[in-house]
């Protein structure tokens, strides 16, 4: 095998090409959508039937009410996924309810949101806790979101919805 030089940063791209290659191969994959389980979705829909199996001959035993509710997907069979919302409640909803436009819901009481991702910034808002937010960027401690006419930046411990390692552009 021959061995030449090449400009450094193309070693740095090659490692890190697989470091990433690596860690892709590594999270745990949907059977049918081939994307990553878990992973955070929100509810389409006013209302979505949460049943106890994947088919419509199952039991529904919840109704998720709130629109725009972020949910965590679980599982997935056929044109069902395996969802459960903030407290660990849920079971099987049909995709079609299900939107990949992310939502949080803040779980603080009159969370700050602040102009940029610093504690010391100005709050341009509070949110109570419960308020669902329409999640737009994440660094890995804050993410900025819209909720009720507001934008701004939240701590991402006070919101559910969002993976804690998680970066968004």
């Amino acid at each position: 095998m021959v061995w030449r030089k090449l400009p450094g940063g193309f070693l740095l791209c090659v490692m890190l090409c697989m470091a990433w290659t690596s860690a892709w191969a590594e999270v745990e994959r949907g059977q049918v959508t081939n994307l990553p389980i878990p992973r955070f979705v929100s509810l389409k829909a006013e209302e979505g039937n949460v049943r106890r199996g994947p088919s419509l001959s199952h039991r529904i035993d919840w109704v998720f009410t709130r629109r725009n509710m972020p949910l965590q997907v679980t599982g997935e069979y056929g044109h069902w996924r395996r969802v459960q919302d903030r407290d660990g409640q849920g079971g099987w909803v049909h995709y079609s309810l299900l939107s990949g436009v992310r939502h949080v819901i803040v779980e603080a009481d009159m969370t700050a949101l602040r102009v940029k991702p610093d504690p010391d910034a100005p709050v341009s808002a509070h949110a109570e806790a419960g308020v669902v937010a329409r999640l737009e960027s994440c660094t890995l401690d804050w993410c900025r979101v819209i909720a009720g006419g507001s934008k701004g930046w939240v701590e991402k411990r006070a919101i559910w919805g969002v993976e804690p390692s998680e970066i968004r552009d």
